[in-house]
């Protein structure tokens, strides 16, 4: 491995390649203060690993992880050799003090005290007897939070290989010495500095803006594999002085490595008392519980003298004595609040509100600061004593083993990044799973299911014809109940099929490689790699897909990638094009319904370069991404993300698609006089639909049935089946065939042209409510509404009229 001390820019260096940064350019402050949290600070050593297939953007290995930076934001970082004489100069400064009068020190070393006695982090025994206590769980993206969260709460939340799994906290109850206590997992965060808004969300919960339940205790989760870098949250968690233990994760992959930690000397180093667990095996979970226990009732923690160097010491204080009130009346921690305006936090300094003549004072500190070093910014110069710190801290308490020259993540992405393998083997991947879901196991599967609910629904007819029941009642239960809930139950082995191949390649690592591949693409229409997530995530359920959007750092991005999501077909959405692929392609039905989620794809493809070019006009949004390390994929957590999804099924289908039966059975069975009607064609219900039914006539399924089909599938996609079961008298158990035959005047063709329109319109209401709730806006929501609408019939109309041609 060469090293090319000469180099100008990381941008300039090769596969191989390594340099030491001597220099953060300021051209982006939002990215550059990512690209300092996550470690790139003057003096340390980085090496290029990969090039992504597109050429952009790059991985670089950096204090011991993986991370993927643009291009563009590589050509703003200087690689060379620290001058000796500058050397010299920094560690002077950071270790001698400028003199500073004897009254001066003594006062900034009581105005610290006095905080931490009035400060409300410490410990009310009266509020332990009065109300259920609150231990936050803090961490990085991957370090295995959540895990940690259902292991110590028995709680099923979903885990995920990549960052922004969590993009809201979550609640459960543990018991700890004979107490219930409330566990908050909150959204993985690299620093105290928001930089999206999973990170202010995490940020204001451990601040205690949560009055209802505010942090009794935090516990840190460190993933020991990575410790380094996981460590620069733990100094930042430290400067708020909260009580705090540190659990050491993933011990037993440490330990293969032949990592040893001294958690003795490391406790004492951080002044704070460190737990080594192992989450996923529940190794020392009582143990972190008691101790944090513990930690409670001791109500705080006192910051290490040498956090940081005597210089940033001296200026960090001067400054808390000038904001002391200020962060006092903002419910801030004086000390705490000194050092983010040190960093430039924005938000801090917005909260204080201080006067023009203390902002004077403050600048003129920081200047000095600033001044004071060639290494840059003052940003960047807290940040560097903070790394210094951790180094020293890790030096006498891990010792790192060899490990392998390669490791098993190198060898699996020589493939599944490899510049020509990568989009292939991807592709590949998803036509395999949606041909077992769709072909081999899933049809045998719910054949089965749905001879069940056909056995079931003749028994019933039968129970109730001996017992008398008037007809209409019989009618309703099984034509109507029976008939429209077990036609969606039908296609539940498909859905479990699907997010069980889904899980597993979440679970693995590998959506985050997704995103480093696809960075370059999504960029041609003025999205990042980051934006690949939740619209993968949207192929599930388009509720959480568009929560996850939070994790973008840019509001253009992240609107436009919520206007996105809808366009990735849901899970909601696979009963209907089980019935109508099977029912009219047959052995094709799998390489159908995988085309739809292509075109799906496509459609938004160029829904984004159109809104790139005109409504959001600007910038590319910034990629920084850690790209984890792969991981045998825990079967437990696997069934846990299929039976989530399940239950979420099962409670539509026990809820929504009921009474959805149950008021398209009376509309379909009663005419206008409610009068029952011999022939639904006269019923209220194809009174409504003839209404509408020539809007789609040019695509050839302008029927009434079809109409009040996708009516009902705006308040949710399953009703489409359970409709289209009813009106068209289809058995559970009856062959593709059969339906394709009772649909009269259907062809192969019109039944493809529904399924397009069935995958672009309008996603179900709670998709679109929270696509309200997350944009704060019904401008955008309108738009989304309406877009959708013209994506759907005008391609939809498309399909028919240039199918006609062929046929």
């Amino acid at each position: 491995m060469s090293n090319l001390n000469r180099t100008k820019t990381i941008e300039s260096l090769l596969p191989g390649q390594s340099g030491v940064i001597l220099h953060i350019g300021n051209e982006r402050g939002a990215v550059k203060r990512r690209l300092i949290d996550m470690g790139l600070t003057p003096g340390t050593r980085i090496t290029v690993k990969k090039i992504a297939p597109f050429g952009d953007p790059i991985e670089i290995n950096i204090r011991g992880y993986e991370l993927s930076i643009r291009k563009a934001d590589a050509a703003q970082i200087t690689l060379g050799q620290i001058p000796l004489a500058r050397a010299r100069r920094e560690a002077a400064r950071q270790t001698q003090p400028r003199e500073l009068p004897p009254e001066t020190l003594e006062r900034m070393h009581l105005a610290h005290i006095h905080e931490l006695e009035e400060h409300p982090a410490t410990y009310d025994h009266g509020a332990h007897d009065a109300r259920v206590m609150s231990i936050a769980l803090a961490g990085n993206p991957n370090t295995g939070k959540t895990t940690l969260f259902n292991a110590l709460t028995g709680s099923a939340q979903y885990v995920g290989n990549w960052p922004g799994v969590t993009v809201e906290k979550k609640e459960g109850i543990a018991e700890i010495d004979g107490r219930e206590i409330v566990i908050v997992d909150l959204p993985g965060i690299y620093s105290l500095s928001p930089y999206s808004m999973e990170e202010i969300i995490a940020r204001d919960y451990i601040l205690g803006d949560d009055e209802e339940q505010p942090t009794d205790a935090i516990i840190n989760i460190v993933d020991t594999t990575n410790i380094e870098r996981n460590m620069y949250l733990t100094v930042q968690l430290l400067e708020l002085e909260k009580p705090m233990v540190v659990a050491l994760n993933f011990m037993d992959e440490a330990r293969k490595v032949g990592d040893e930690i001294d958690v003795s000397r490391l406790s004492k180093e951080l002044g704070i008392p460190v737990v080594p667990i192992t989450a996923k095996t529940g190794e020392n979970l009582s143990e972190l519980l008691h101790v944090a226990h513990k930690q409670m009732h001791i109500g705080y923690t006192i910051e290490p003298d040498d956090l940081y160097d005597e210089f940033t010491h001296e200026i960090h204080h001067r400054i808390g004595m000038l904001i002391h009130d200020a962060a006092y009346r903002a419910g801030l921690p004086a000390h705490w609040a000194s050092i983010k305006l040190l960093e430039g936090d924005g938000l801090v300094e917005k909260t204080l509100g201080l006067s023009e003549e203390t902002s004077g004072k403050v600048a003129e500190i920081i200047s000095e600061y600033e001044a004071s070093s060639e290494l840059g910014d003052s940003e960047t110069l807290v940040a560097d004593s903070r790394y210094n710190y951790i180094v020293n801290v890790l030096k006498s308490s891990v010792n790192k083993g060899r490990g392998r020259s390669e490791s098993i993540s190198d060898k699996i992405d020589r493939v599944a990044t490899h510049k020509y393998f990568a989009i292939p083997l991807f592709l590949l991947m998803m036509l395999i799973v949606f041909a077992l879901t769709f072909t081999v196991a899933g049809t045998v599967l719910s054949d089965g299911v749905a001879h069940i609910i056909e056995g079931f629904s003749g028994w019933l007819g039968g129970v109730l014809n001996s017992a008398g029941v008037a007809q209409w009642l019989g009618s309703l239960m099984t034509d109507g109940i029976i008939t429209g809930v077990g036609g969606v139950l039908t296609f539940l082995p498909q859905i479990a099929i699907l997010f069980f191949f889904l899980s597993l390649l979440e679970d693995s690592g590998y959506m985050a490689r997704a995103a480093f591949i696809m960075d370059r693409p999504l960029r041609y229409f003025g999205l990042s790699g980051k934006a690949f997530i939740p619209m993968l995530m949207g192929f599930g359920c388009t509720v959480p897909a568009i929560m996850g959007a939070r994790t973008m750092e840019n509001e253009k991005d992240r609107r436009m990638t919520i206007l996105l999501i809808p366009f990735m077909s849901c899970s909601a959405r696979l009963p209907v094009y089980g019935l109508l692929a099977a029912a009219f392609f047959g052995a094709w039905a799998g390489a159908v319904v995988f085309a739809l989620y292509v075109l799906g794809i496509a459609i938004a493809i160029v829904s984004g370069i159109i809104f790139s070019k005109t409504i959001f006009k600007g910038k590319p949004a910034p990629f920084v991404m850690e790209l984890p390390p792969y991981r045998i994929p825990s079967i437990k957590n696997t069934l846990i993300h299929v039976w989530e999804r399940l239950k979420d099924f099962l409670v539509r289908a026990g809820t929504i698609i009921l009474l959805m039966s149950i008021v398209l059975w009376f509309l379909q069975s009663f005419d206008t006089s409610l009068n029952m009607a011999e022939n639904s064609a006269d019923s209220i219900l194809a009174t409504i639909g003839g209404f509408i039914a020539p809007v789609f006539r040019p695509m050839g399924f302008g029927v009434w049935q079809v109409a009040v089909a996708l009516l009902t599938g705006l308040i949710a996609k399953e009703a489409v089946v359970a409709s289209l079961s009813m009106f068209y008298g289809f058995a559970l158990t009856a062959s593709g065939t059969v339906i394709a035959a009772a649909m009269a005047g259907f062809t192969p063709l019109s039944a493809l042209a529904l399924l397009v329109f069935i995958l672009l319109y309008v996603p179900c209401v709670a998709a679109v409510s929270t696509m309200y709730r997350e944009t704060k806006s019904l401008k955008w929501t309108t738009l989304s509404v309406c877009w959708q609408l013209a994506a759907a019939y005008t391609a939809s109309l498309l399909v028919y009229l240039i199918g006609s041609m062929f046929v």
